[in-house]
């Protein structure tokens, strides 16, 4: 099993961003994210190819050398939810924060989630997740998704009216004492929430995608989706588990 730097360092925030086939993109996202988190909190940047077959790493090689970025590589294609996990795993801040690889989440909502998760004093959340209000996607693919949203609310009663963007900050430590299954990257505030740990949520941008192309369709996440919400369905119901404090 590969074994990643444990060092946490100075770095406070690990940008992990999964990605297959996204050449075009991962240098104007990457200088976004260096614009959106200039002048803050130290912060790194990992991406995750999980097993591109374009010119995604040539394209990255010289950020790399630059020390701009970090590149984690699967060699075999193992999923979104891997190549979260795995940039976590290898990340050295101790909070996450995800962007989806096609451009379509906007890096300036990042500091706004670092703010919220900052709210709270004892019962700040653990998790902030993003809500598209306004998606630059399909009409296809909207309905689709407010109608897997609408029967992922009824079962999982988790607060949260948009799973699926992929902007999110979370607490690493947190995320990777979760139960691991592919696609629990689209159910993360249930599972936070069984888990005791507080969520909340902000309003975020969402952008058309310029470049490049989807690589998934309605049909494929409806199939998966209905598997994995009845597994989250059961796990929520067999889970009761409480944050723990300290006294001092």
């Amino acid at each position: 099993m590969t074994s990643f730097p444990a060092d946490q360092g100075p770095v406070r925030l690990s940008v992990v961003i999964p990605i297959f086939n996204e050449a075009d993109n991962v240098l104007p996202l990457l200088d976004e994210i260096e614009h959106a988190l200039a002048g803050g909190q130290p912060f790194e940047v990992v991406f995750v190819d999980d097993g591109s077959t374009d010119d995604t790493r040539a394209r990255l090689a010289p950020a790399i050398a630059a020390g701009r970025v970090r590149l984690v590589r699967h060699l075999d294609r193992s999923g979104q939810s891997a190549a979260v996990r795995t940039g976590a795993k290898a990340a050295r801040g101790a909070w996450i924060a995800t962007l989806d690889g096609d451009g379509q989440n906007d890096p300036a909502d990042i500091p706004n989630l670092l703010r919220r998760a900052a709210e709270g004093g004892a019962d700040a959340p653990l998790l902030v997740g993003g809500l598209r209000l306004s998606r630059r996607d399909t009409w296809s693919k909207r309905a689709a998704s407010r109608f897997a949203n609408g029967i992922r609310q009824a079962l999982l009663k988790d607060g949260c009216t948009d799973t699926g963007c992929g902007i999110k900050l979370f607490d690493r430590q947190a995320f990777l004492d979760l139960p691991y299954f592919a696609a629990m990257h689209r159910f993360l505030p249930a599972l936070f929430r069984a888990h005791g740990h507080p969520v909340a949520y902000v309003p975020v941008n969402h952008r058309p995608r310029r470049r490049g192309t989807s690589k998934y369709t309605n049909l494929q996440r409806g199939l998966v989706g209905v598997v994995d919400l009845l597994g989250v369905y059961w796990l929520k119901r067999r889970t009761k588990l409480s944050a723990a404090v300290e006294d001092r």
